[in-house]
């Protein structure tokens, strides 16, 4: 058969209503999945982070060293964890500013000075508490991270929180709040409610509050902060 006569016959076919082609022999298609379909799907997975690998906060950081991410290049240093790793108590921040990227600091500046002042009012330290960021690198210019770096970021702070195993969790700022308690809910909704975070069998309470950096801006904001830290007080006075 000529290619015209096929394109001819196909034509045909087609105003004829066959919209697929048969063999001869049926095929039970929900028994058996093609090699190649197999391959295509394994392919397009989306490889585990490196996070899930690391049985140490210090293989964490190397990882993260180590992490392609587009913040680290932009980034003058890794703003990862800090204060007392071994802590029941842990404080998740946001996102590095100017201070934290020069420093290599969790919380720095004025930022840093604010949580301190914040943790004293209610008898805990920096020596008292674990420090983390949710993102680990200074975005540019301080603009607002993308959903593909969250991403990227998220897991190495999720398994933080599996390899710390805090007794109570502290986090400061939109992106902690929303991502460990899986609510799209903006932070001034979310704050002031504790949630818990699940660990394997273990349930970690988690209390939303504001970022010192925001604080330091919306200063009429500190009065509801500080409400947060009264709550947060109230759970640790209770054990």
């Amino acid at each position: 058969m000529s290619s015209r006569e096929a394109r001819n016959a196909l034509a045909w076919l087609i105003e004829m209503g066959a919209d697929e082609i048969t063999g001869e022999e049926p095929v039970n298609r929900f028994l058996t999945v093609p090699v190649a379909v197999v391959e295509a799907v394994v392919a397009e997975a989306p490889a585990p982070s490196s996070a899930v690998l690391c049985t140490t906060l210090a293989d964490l950081k190397a990882a993260l060293l180590q992490l392609d991410c587009p913040l680290k290049k932009t980034a003058s240093n890794l703003c990862f964890m800090g204060g007392n790793l071994e802590a029941p108590i842990m404080v998740i921040g946001d996102v590095p500013g100017r201070d934290e990227d020069i420093e290599g600091k969790v919380f720095a500046g004025q930022s840093g000075l604010l949580l301190e002042r914040m943790l004293g009012v209610i008898g805990l330290s920096f020596d008292m508490v674990s420090l983390f960021n949710f993102i680990p690198w200074r975005p540019p210019g301080n603009r607002t991270v993308t959903e593909s770096e969250i991403q990227t970021c998220q897991p190495f702070l999720l398994r933080a929180i599996e390899l710390c195993r805090p007794k109570f969790v502290l986090c400061l700022g939109m992106h902690p709040a929303q991502r460990l308690s899986g609510k799209s809910d903006g932070l001034m909704s979310l704050r002031g409610k504790w949630f818990e975070f699940v660990v394997g069998n273990e349930k970690i309470p988690v209390l939303p509050s504001f970022h010192p950096s925001y604080l330091n801006l919306q200063v009429a904001q500190k009065r509801l902060a500080w409400r947060d830290l009264l709550v947060f007080k109230e759970k640790l006075d209770a054990l």
